[in-house]
């Protein structure tokens, strides 16, 4: 009996809707990308890897607290615990040792990739004040691209009365072009506010 009832309580359950940039990738980007490069197979097209998003907090030496609330804020953003990131070596005039922890950071994969993107593009770029388009030099020679925020404030996840300290983050998009243009006619499709 108890099977029946699982059975038809899965049954019904909506299947879960997938992102929709994922889907506009599949229907629009791909195809513009194969007719602007000329790749014969749909696999030959970049696609994004992942998003690996950043918080550098260097008052954590002094304040563990600050670590704390940086955590909590991008775990609000993304969806996904971060891991706290430690220093390598100790310099002297940061007063920081070797394996203190200076910042935390999120890798991003699959459909929460492709949520946070959406979010990214659609809602956080736009609040940010005298925005004018991303700069297209901000890939690094191997199809990757990165930017930084100057506080999480933009992203209205984040309630701003709970914020104790405006927190910038670094966002780097990791994508499978095997040259800059390719990753810039990628991420323009895509939808991402790059200046001409």
């Amino acid at each position: 009996m108890a099977r029946k009832e699982r059975q038809a309580s899965e049954e019904a359950a909506p299947a879960p809707q997938p992102p929709r940039l994922k889907e506009q990738y599949r229907a629009d980007t791909v195809p513009a990308l194969m007719r602007r490069f000329g790749y014969r197979q749909v696999m030959e097209a970049p696609r994004l890897s992942k998003i690996v998003v950043s918080m550098g907090v260097g008052a954590a030496v002094q304040e563990p607290k600050a670590l704390e609330s940086a955590m909590e804020d991008l775990t609000t953003v993304t969806g996904q615990r971060p891991v706290i990131r430690r220093a390598k070596r100790s310099i002297a005039q940061f007063r920081v040792r070797e394996k203190n922890p200076v910042g935390c950071s999120v890798t991003l994969r699959g459909d929460r990739m492709w949520e946070f993107l959406d979010r990214l593009i659609s809602v956080a770029l736009p609040r940010i004040r005298d925005f004018r388009g991303l700069p297209p030099e901000a890939v690094d020679g191997h199809g990757n691209y990165s930017l930084g925020l100057r506080e999480q404030t933009v992203f209205p996840e984040i309630d701003l009365d709970t914020v104790t300290r405006v927190q910038g983050m670094n966002i780097t998009m990791v994508t499978s072009a095997r040259n800059d243009e390719e990753a810039l006619v990628l991420l323009r499709e895509l939808g991402l506010p790059l200046r001409e």
